[in-house]
Formats: C-alpha cells, structure tokens, sequence
C-alpha cells in the first residue's frame, strides 16, 4: 500500500468535486470548492474520522469494499477507480461490461452517419442501435428480445437470419460468428452473459458446436460482405469498424466503393419509401 500517493489521490478527487456533482446543495457557508471531507465520508457510508486519517497518510488499510465506496462517492472512471486499488495494493477489479448504455462518443460518430449503413453492436452482437439506411438494408434488428438479440444466436437458430445472404457465403459467415464469440469468450471468460450464450448454442446447434470445437480465429480484417436484397438485389459492401475506449462496444459502418454497381443501389434503397422494403 502507497499510503502517500492513496492520500493525495484521493484528495485531488474530493478537491475537485462541487456539491452539485453529487446531488448535494451549495450553501452560503461554503467558502472553497471541491467536497468536504465529511460529505465523501457519509457518501461512501464511513466515519469522518476514518476518512480523515486515510487522507492525512495515517490511517489504516481500506478494504476493497470501502475502496469500492469511496470510488463511488467521488464519482471516479473505471480507470481511476482501478488506480485506487493499485494504490492499496490490491488487484484491480473486474469491470462488469456494459450493455445497452451506448458511449456518448461512439453515439455522437453514429448519429452523422445519415448516407450509410450504420450500427451500434454490444461485444455479444446485439444490435444496439440503427440508423435509417441499415434498417433498410438488414430489417429492425433491435426488436429482438432474449438470446435472440445476439447475431450469432439468430444466425444459428433461425433460418431467416440467413435469407440475406448468398448460400456459398453461409459456411464461411458461420465461422467468422463463431470465431467473434469465441474472441469475446477468451477475452472474459468470466462474463456470465457471454457463457450463457455459448452454452445455449452448444445445446441447439450442431454447426456451432462442430466450428467452436475447432477453435476458430479471424483477424481484423474481414472478407467483402454479400447481400441478396429482396429489393435492389445483391451488393458487395465492406464493413468498416470503431471501438469504443473500453471496447465494449462497436460502431460498424457499411460501405461500397465509390461509383460501382453496390454503391448505386445503396443510393436508390436510401430513397425507397420505408414501408415499401
């Protein structure tokens, strides 16, 4: 444990912080910014005293609970929040993904995509968000309930899933799903969601279990994908990603090279009347 720098950490913190950031009121007696020691105290349910000689470098170690605590009521970033327990000295916690809470960031890029296919996907290929253009070319994906938000569950439970794509591409799409589920699975392998979904495919799909069994991985890069249109017939788009910080969450845009016959049709569905597609 860093008592010194856990100290001064945590001070800079609560200096920082104005009443109003935690839904306390300004009184008139408040004469310097940043929270009292006694409010980040009864925030983070703890003595004033015990606060107090943590932060003047004399008192004892906090456990992880009131490090958790502490992290809240000072409203710290995951990453600092990870800092505070490495200053203590103990292991950073585990972060618990987020679902369907969209970063700003990523939210703000999608929403200035209006003459392209856009989507938002959660690392477990739920459709977070669409904009106009993908709802044309793939149908509502976000109306899906259960596992069957996941893509991959779709994919390998409903035959509909695959009506959009050309039936020599189907083998190769169904090892690109499997080895993007698989890299979410290795990348935590203790995410309950995660498990559950592998699980239920193992039970109801001989396919994907035959692919997972094989271990398969994919790189970055991802073959052209093939459309069959119900309406404008088949394009040829490539699929262009944007992580967010935490990568929890994808932006994928779709895109056809410049004057080719898939960009043409992907300018006449933008002008198709929604209820016609």
């Amino acid at each position: 444990m860093d008592r010194a720098e856990l100290a001064d950490f945590l001070r800079t913190r609560r200096e920082a912080l104005q009443p109003e950031d935690v839904g306390l009121p300004r009184t008139r007696r408040r004469r310097t910014g940043g929270l009292r020691r006694e409010e980040v105290a009864d925030l983070s349910n703890m003595s004033t005293d015990y606060y107090t000689r943590i932060e003047q470098r004399r008192g004892p170690r906090p456990s992880e609970q009131l490090l958790s605590a502490m992290a809240r009521a000072l409203r710290l970033s995951p990453d600092e929040r990870d800092h505070l327990f490495r200053l203590a000295g103990y292991p950073v916690p585990r972060r618990v993904p987020r679902t369907d809470h969209i970063n700003p960031g990523i939210l703000a890029v999608f929403r200035r995509m209006e003459d392209t296919p856009a989507q938002i996907f959660s690392r477990l290929g739920e459709t977070l968000a669409q904009n106009r253009l993908s709802t044309l070319l793939f149908g509502d994906q976000t109306r899906h309930t259960g596992p069957h938000r996941a893509l991959a569950y779709r994919w390998f439970t409903d035959p509909a899933e695959r009506s959009l794509l050309p039936p020599e591409d189907h083998a190769r799409h169904s090892r690109t799903v499997t080895a993007q589920l698989l890299a979410t699975h290795t990348r935590d392998p203790a995410d309950p969601r995660t498990a559950a979904l592998v699980g239920e495919l193992l039970r109801t799909s001989q396919e994907f279990a035959a692919i997972w069994s094989e271990h398969p991985v994919i790189g970055p890069y991802c073959d052209p994908k093939h459309i069959d249109h119900p309406r404008i017939g088949a394009l040829e788009l490539h699929g262009q990603t944007l992580l967010d910080p935490d990568e929890s969450q994808i932006l994928t845009v779709f895109t056809a090279p410049p004057g080719t016959e898939s960009d043409e049709k992907l300018k006449f569905l933008s002008v198709l009347d929604d209820q016609l597609v």
